[in-house]
């Protein structure tokens, strides 16, 4: 017991002096990714991710403020100082380290190619080439898609947001599109209108993309900010915080994505 005890407590005097400095973190965030940040009915942003941020804020006893921004044009925002991090869905990728800041992961998850049921495609080349492939901009999934497949003749589409994207696919304007799996299964395969359609394939590999996890992005210079966000991400997992949260969202271990 002692072994968990003693890195718990320095993890809280850590946060005590961060708390005394940092009174308000603003989150960029694109509210199209549910179950990781949506919009409810009253127009309140919800889901994971921003229950994350809370719980980040909480530990540090500072003010969350959530600040909508589309995903392609969120690190350039970032950059521009229109909030202070970023915490909506963002894969460590070495082109966004040239870039930004990242703090210790905050989750993983699988990446799939989803497609109508009648549709015998998978994520293969010989199979891909001459079809249209959706893909959310700016995401890593299109930089997998254009690394992969665009040379090769697949005609690969990108859309601001993935709601956008899933549009267009259950209404037929493109092939297949490449998503997260948990996305895909919570905002379309579990619902109506996307009982039709199924991950196809195996989930897409790619370490450089999607091997070293998601992170909340901050600007290189804004060490203090970091530090403070890693202690309290370290504290929500040691204190069980972080397993209660992802338990409303998640039937799997969405830190490992396994």
């Amino acid at each position: 017991m002692k072994k968990y005890i003693l890195p718990l407590i320095a993890l809280l005097a850590t946060i005590s002096v961060f708390a005394n400095n940092i009174k308000e973190i603003r989150f960029g965030v694109d509210p199209t990714f549910a179950p990781f940040e949506s919009k409810d009915a009253a127009g309140k942003v919800v889901g994971f991710d921003i229950d994350l941020g809370n719980a980040i804020c909480e530990k540090l006893q500072a003010k969350c403020v959530w600040v909508e921004n589309n995903f392609d044009a969120i690190i350039p925002a970032l950059q521009a100082r229109k909030f202070d991090a970023i915490l909506s869905g963002m894969y460590m990728t070495e082109k966004r380290k040239e870039q930004i800041a990242f703090t210790d992961k905050i989750y993983n998850g699988p990446v799939f190619l989803v497609a109508h049921k009648n549709n015998p495609i998978k994520p293969e080349i010989d199979q891909l080439k001459g079809k249209t492939i959706g893909v959310e901009q700016g995401s890593a999934q299109e930089t997998y898609a254009n690394k992969n497949w665009r040379s090769a003749g697949v005609n690969v589409v990108a859309y601001q947001g993935a709601d956008l994207v899933v549009q267009d696919l259950e209404s037929g304007r493109i092939d297949a599109a490449v998503l997260s799996g948990v996305m895909a299964e919570y905002s379309f395969l579990n619902k109506p209108q996307g009982k039709d359609f199924a991950m196809v394939g195996k989930a897409l590999q790619d370490p450089e993309l999607f091997g070293a996890g998601a992170a909340i992005g901050l600007r290189k210079d804004d060490a203090q900010l970091r530090e403070a966000l890693n202690a309290a991400i370290s504290q929500i997992i040691a204190d069980g915080t972080y397993k209660k949260l992802a338990d409303k969202y998640f039937s799997f271990d969405i830190y490992s994505g396994t």
